[in-house]
């Protein structure tokens, strides 16, 4: 005897889950130069938000923990190179 069942299949609703998970974008990080050369800085401003030392630190000027580089006292701000590597200076 021969018995004939009929299957159904439930379909998912929403996509696998791997496929989903890594399609969310992270925030923006608002790096780059702040404030360029020959323009006026105040002590206190940040004139570079950078990620590594692309940037150095240069006279007048200070590193934060996060490579941020500030204006130490008043004046313009002026980007050096020397030895290949690029420096910004408040002078």
């Amino acid at each position: 005897m021969l018995r004939v069942t009929s299957y159904v299949l439930d379909m998912a609703h929403t996509k696998a889950q791997k496929a989903v998970k890594g399609n969310r974008d992270s925030q923006p990080k608002r790096r780059g130069v702040k404030i360029f050369g020959g323009q006026k800085a105040i002590a206190g401003n940040i004139i570079v938000r950078q990620k590594g030392n692309k940037f150095f630190s240069g006279e007048g000027t200070m590193q934060g923990n996060d490579f941020t580089i500030m204006a130490l006292r008043d004046g313009k701000v002026l980007f050096k190179k020397k030895l290949g590597k690029k420096y910004i200076c408040v002078i």
